[in-house]
């Protein structure tokens, strides 16, 4: 890519830096997306040796790309993205990467196809990794950040995705068990 291209991309990645999310980190502030996708990265890099038959590194471009629409449309919480803010998402992104110089435009248009599709174990690995880094964010931020809601949702989260390897479901058991934890503590607390 020409260094003139290259900081044009890399200059709208940027504005993932600036765009928050509706979770706070274990410091009080608001998390951004792009810290999201850092850790969510890290955390799948960190998962191949227990998915050895995965190409892995095709799961770790799905985490650094999968919120790159969010840089047009800023981050909406899943529960309260409606069809309508998706499909804003999706036109700006499939324009983004159309914009892209050859290979890359034709790549990320495969991730992301593959991504929606949630038809290999590599898009389904990521799909389950990027909502339960979600659930883990919010046990590490302070409880009083947390909506009503999420009480619920912080122990639902993500069980369709994992329930296709034990290793998942394991893990998402033990982020279950900090959640039940952390309710726990609070209840303690306020008593």
């Amino acid at each position: 890519m020409e260094a003139k291209e290259l900081l044009r991309v890399l200059h709208a990645a940027e504005r993932l830096k600036d765009e928050t999310r509706h979770c706070y980190t274990s410091g009080g502030r608001h998390e951004s997306v792009a810290e999201h996708s850092w850790r969510l990265a890290l955390t799948a890099l960190f998962l191949c040796d227990e998915f050895p038959a995965l190409d892995m590194d095709r799961v770790i471009r799905m985490c650094l790309i999968h919120d790159l629409g969010e840089c047009f449309t800023g981050d909406i919480p899943s529960f309260l993205k409606s069809g309508g803010d998706e499909e804003r998402e999706r036109s700006a992104l499939e324009t983004w990467v159309a914009s892209l110089p050859a290979p890359y435009n034709e790549e990320l248009k495969a991730l992301y196809a593959e991504m929606d599709a949630l038809e290999t174990d590599e898009a389904r690995l990521y799909k389950a990794l990027d909502k339960l880094e979600a659930v883990i964010q919010h046990n590490e931020s302070d409880i009083a950040t947390w909506l009503p809601r999420e009480y619920e949702l912080n122990l639902t989260y993500a069980d369709e995705n994992v329930a296709f390897s034990d290793y998942l479901r394991r893990l998402r058991e033990e982020v279950r068990r900090e959640t039940r934890d952390k309710i726990a503590a609070a209840e303690h607390n306020r008593q």
